[in-house]
C-alpha cells in the first residue's frame, strides 16, 4: 500500500532539498564562518531574535557525538508532548559548513509535524520534546539520530546537523473524531462506522452500484466545532478505498501517524472541496469522482479513472 500523501499536497519535506535562497557569499556568511562554537553550539552570529532568519557560524572543533540541545529563548507556552502537533520554523546547516542546506523562514511557510509518529530524524523527535511553546532552540545533532551513514541529498553521510527551531504553535490532537452520530440513510452510498475508540472505523461500499457523478461529502459524526476554511492546515487521520473494488490503498491508522494538509496545497480538488466548511472534531465520508481526484492516468496503485472513497476524522487545526 502506497501512502496517498504525496499524491494530496506539494510536499513539505523537511530535508528534502536545500533552500536555494541563501545569501551565498555574503558578509553575514563570512562572519559566522569565523565564529566560534560554545560548548559545542556553533554560535548564532545574526538573526538571534525568535522569528528572525537566522544565520549560523560553522562549528569548531570535534562534533559532540550526543544530542544537544540549548534553549537560546524561552517561550511561556505548554511543553510539547508526544502526539502533539507542532508548528515550527527553522534553519539546518551541516557542522563544518557555512551554508544552510534548507530553512523554512524563506519559503514563508512553516513546518508541521507530529511529535512521537515518526515523521522527523531522531534528533528532533528527541530534542523537541518538553520545550515551551515560544522558544527559539538550537538542537546539535549527531549523524545516529540524523541521516547516518547514508546521509540525504545534499546532506553527506556521517554529518552532524545543527538547526535553529521556533515553536509558534502546538496542540494535542484527539485519537478520534466525536460528535452526534448523523443517520446514513441512502442505500447507495457507503457506510462509515461511528467508532470512537482511536482505530480506524469501518468503510463499507456498496456492490452492484455505480458511483456517484459529482462528489459527496457528508457528516458521519458532526462536532461543534470551528468550521474549515480553505486557508486553514488541518490534522486529520483516515481511510481511502476504491470504489471499484473496495481495495484500501491508504490508513493512516495502521501507520500510527496523523496527516497534517496546508488545505491551500492540497492539490486532490474533491478532498480538499469536501473538507472545507466541515467541522473541527467531525467524521466525515468523501467519495472523490474522478474528474475531482486523480482522472484518467494510473498513479501508484490507483487505477485511472478511479472514484476514491474516504472516511476522514478532521482531528484539528493548526
Amino acid at each position: 500500500m502506497r501512502r496517498l500523501a504525496g499524491l494530496l499536497v506539494v510536499p513539505l519535506l523537511l530535508l528534502s532539498a536545500a533552500c536555494g535562497s541563501d545569501d551565498k557569499g555574503s558578509d553575514s556568511a563570512s562572519a559566522s564562518a569565523s565564529a566560534p562554537s560554545k560548548g559545542g553550539f556553533p554560535a548564532i552570529t545574526a538573526g538571534t531574535k525568535s522569528g528572525e532568519k537566522p544565520t549560523l557560524a560553522k562549528g569548531t572543533g570535534t562534533p559532540p557525538k550526543e544530542l544537544k540541545t540549548k534553549v537560546i529563548s524561552e517561550g511561556d507556552g505548554a511543553k510539547l508532548k508526544n502526539g502533539d502537533v507542532a508548528q515550527v520554523n527553522y534553519l539546518g546547516q551541516e557542522w563544518d559548513s557555512t551554508e544552510p542546506f534548507d530553512n523554512s523562514f524563506d519559503r514563508k511557510q512553516p513546518f508541521d509535524l507530529t511529535l512521537g509518529a515518526g515523521m522527523v530524524i531522531q534528533g528532533w523527535e528527541k530534542g523537541l520534546v518538553g520545550q515551551k511553546v515560544g522558544s527559539r532552540v538550537q538542537l546539535v545533532i549527531p549523524p545516529d539520530l540524523g541521516y547516518g551513514a547514508q546521509g540525504q541529498d545534499p546532506i553527506k553521510p556521517n554529518a552532524t546537523l545543527v538547526f535553529v527551531v521556533d515553536i509558534l504553535k502546538a496542540k494535542q490532537t484527539p485519537a478520534s473524531a466525536k460528535g452526534t452520530a448523523v443517520a446514513q440513510d441512502d442505500i447507495d452510498l457507503p457506510k462509515v462506522g461511528t467508532e470512537t475508540d482511536g482505530k480506524a472505523p469501518s468503510l463499507t461500499i456498496p456492490s452492484k452500484v455505480d458511483p456517484p457523478k459529482k462528489l459527496v461529502s457528508d457528516y458521519v459524526l458532526e462536532s461543534k466545532g470551528d468550521v474549515v476554511k480553505d486557508t486553514d492546515t488541518v490534522v486529520v487521520n483516515y481511510v481511502a478505498k476504491l470504489w471499484k473494488d473496495g481495495k484500501e490503498f491508504d490508513n493512516t491508522y495502521s501507520t500510527g501517524k496523523t496527516a497534517t494538509f496546508p488545505l491551500a496545497q492540497v492539490t486532490l480538488k474533491g478532498l480538499k472541496d469536501g473538507l472545507i466548511g466541515k467541522k473541527i472534531g467531525s467524521r466525515v465520508l468523501l467519495v472523490v469522482p474522478p474528474d475531482q481526484g486523480l482522472g484518467d492516468k494510473e498513479q501508484q496503485s490507483i487505477p485511472a479513472n478511479s472514484t476514491l472513497v474516504f472516511a476522514v476524522d478532521i482531528l484539528a487545526k493548526m
